[in-house]
């Protein structure tokens, strides 16, 4: 492992010290890392429940119960790159909805500065705005977004920043190439089709639930790789596309998703693609007291990890 990144707590026991992402050191300075690990704790573009401002504590709670060496690909994250937890984003402005995509932006801009690569455990999804505004600022990316919404709506309740909006935001501003896109797993009913209809209508490739069925996800892997080519690329995870039987405590559940393994898999078929970052987002405590959804959204978070630093490693030369 990188000397003076990692602890023995990585191989201790799984109860003790203080939990950081993934049991790695906190870092303040971006530069000592090549992947920082961000909390998000921020929940006010959500528009029914909430809660979701507690995920990053304990998705770093559940983080503790993953290992180092992935079963299946054998990749060591934490023998190829860097990795420590930055803490969580400051939010001197919580209440102000632009002012705290502003503070967020600010941060991630610090640590897109350094080289560093981003990898964020939200919050709700509204956090992915301003994340892709630092890390996307010198052009467009592309992005495998898996969720049960596109969240590409043009306004929920009149308002344009929420949790349902982000990516018709992004593509407005030109962070996110919607050609380049693909959303996987989308579902449920609607009382608009507008979400639906950008989406679809800006170019992005939305694969409804029917059709992940029917494609298989040696399909919707293929699928994905042809979207979002060799292009910079973001990968975001909303908890939602999950079933709620997997993952209950989410702000905004919908029957009928794809189980945790099939996510997995999906996410391992991503080997290999240029990417930027990620985000794990809509985890919400409350309303899971198992702590079962904290415990999926840190696997995902580790299976996003694996991914990234193969990239960075690779980009890197390490």
């Amino acid at each position: 492992m990188k000397k003076g990144l990692t602890t023995d707590a990585m191989y201790g026991p799984r109860y003790s010290g203080v939990a950081t992402f993934m049991r790695t050191l906190q870092v303040s300075d971006p530069s000592q890392v090549d992947i920082a690990l961000i909390g998000v704790p921020f929940d006010g573009g959500v528009e029914n429940r909430s809660g979701q401002r507690h995920g990053p504590r304990e998705m770093r709670n559940m983080s503790t119960f993953m290992r180092t060496i992935h079963h299946a690909t054998r990749i060591n994250p934490y023998e190829i790159c860097r990795i420590g937890d930055m803490g969580d984003v400051p939010l001197p402005d919580m209440f102000d909805i632009e002012a705290a995509f502003e503070n967020i932006t600010a941060f991630y801009r610090r640590v897109q500065a350094a080289g560093t690569v981003p990898l964020s455990a939200g919050g709700d999804h509204s956090i992915s705005l301003p994340i892709l505004r630092a890390i996307a600022a010198g052009g467009a990316v592309g992005m495998v977004h898996i969720d049960a919404h596109t969240d590409t709506c043009d306004d929920e309740f009149g308002y344009k920043y929420t949790h349902g909006t982000p990516f018709r935001r992004a593509v407005e501003e030109g962070l996110l190439d919607p050609e380049r896109t693909i959303q996987i797993g989308i579902r449920g009913a609607q009382n608009s089709e507008d979400g639906w209809d950008f989406s679809q209508q800006s170019g992005m490739r939305v694969v409804f639930i029917e059709e992940f069925i029917r494609l298989g996800l040696e399909g919707v892997i293929a699928e994905a790789r042809r979207i979002v080519g060799d292009g910079p690329t973001y990968i975001s995870f909303d908890v939602d596309g999950l079933d709620p039987a997997y993952a209950p405590g989410t702000g905004t559940p919908v029957v009928g998703g794809i189980t945790p393994r099939e996510a997995q898999v999906l996410l391992q078929g991503l080997r290999g693609l240029n990417l930027i970052g990620g985000d794990v987002v809509e985890v919400s405590p409350p309303f899971d007291p198992s702590g079962n959804t904290a415990l999926v959204g840190a696997s995902m978070m580790f299976e996003i990890l694996c991914l990234l630093s193969e990239t960075v490693a690779r980009s890197k030369g390490l």
